[in-house]
């Protein structure tokens, strides 16, 4: 018997999820069906009861319905919890839905599988947004000297900030505050889909630092080429897209797919 997967989006049809998910099908030998569904955007927790009904047995979700997953869930991750959002379903056999976000440890294993040390680093995260907060925990979960939010508005950076400071030594401030030098820096802003760089000094980075942006595409982002010319190290958000599409398929499956063949052809085929 196949199992039904989808990821939910709008829009949706340019995710890579069902790639991934085939590919790891048929690495690890599991029989299942993965497709995308472009929820409407008033009907999300609608879409999710009709995919059930219908067999479904598990879902990833992207913008702009993972605070609305959230909502629907009857069993919450701890990690989801402090997130506030959800980007992977499943239906137990007790008809409960149950929800994690799988992100920040995507955005750690694939820091990780850079060789990034995290432990005793000092870091900084541009944007305080849902995806900056889906990876916060995780991130505090490494053991970081220091961890600093920016954002262009500061309060809303303070406040995320301390929303998490039971968790590490965490501060916020507006882009005009940052002080380095660091060792990792995290984009998480949106500036990038647009083209734009957030007002950052030229001393921001510690020698041997790295570079992370959450977004990708098949050239560098801006942000990546300003950090390339000031000496940093550069990595995109490619590897942490495939390595949180390996955790949802771990909790749906029981096995862990090699994510390294799987990442060579989507970077291939951009």
């Amino acid at each position: 018997m196949t199992d039904r997967y989808c990821v939910f989006g709008h829009p949706v049809a340019h995710s890579k999820s069902p790639a991934i998910h085939a590919a790891f099908a048929e690495q690890t030998g599991e029989a299942i069906e993965y497709t995308a569904i472009e929820a409407p955007l008033d009907g999300f927790a609608g879409a999710w009861r009709r995919f059930t009904a219908e067999g479904g047995r598990g879902a990833n979700v992207t913008v702009p319905f993972k605070e609305e997953a959230f909502r629907l869930c009857d069993t919450l991750s701890q990690r989801a919890r402090r997130a506030g959002a959800v980007n992977t379903l499943a239906l137990g056999d007790n008809g409960l839905t149950y929800g994690d976000t799988t992100d920040g440890i995507g955005l750690v294993r694939d820091l990780q599988r850079h060789g990034v040390a995290l432990a005793g680093a000092r870091i900084l995260v541009l944007g305080a947004g849902g995806a900056v907060r889906g990876i916060l925990e995780p991130l505090l979960a490494a053991g970081p000297k220091s961890l600093c939010v920016a954002n262009r508005t500061a309060v809303k950076a303070c406040a995320l900030a301390a929303d998490f400071a039971d968790l590490g030594e965490i501060e916020g401030g507006g882009f005009d505050a940052v002080s380095g030098p660091f060792d990792l820096v995290i984009n998480g802003t949106s500036a990038s889909l647009a083209g734009d760089l957030p007002p950052l000094p030229d001393d921001l980075f510690a020698p041997g630092a790295t570079a992370h942006d959450m977004m990708y595409g098949a050239e560098p982002t801006v942000f990546l080429r300003w950090a390339e010319a000031h000496g940093a190290r550069t990595v995109d958000g490619l590897g942490m897209l495939v390595e949180q599409a390996a955790e949802s398929f771990f909790q749906w499956h029981g096995v862990r797919p090699a994510t390294a063949p799987v990442l060579e052809r989507l970077r291939q085929a951009l």
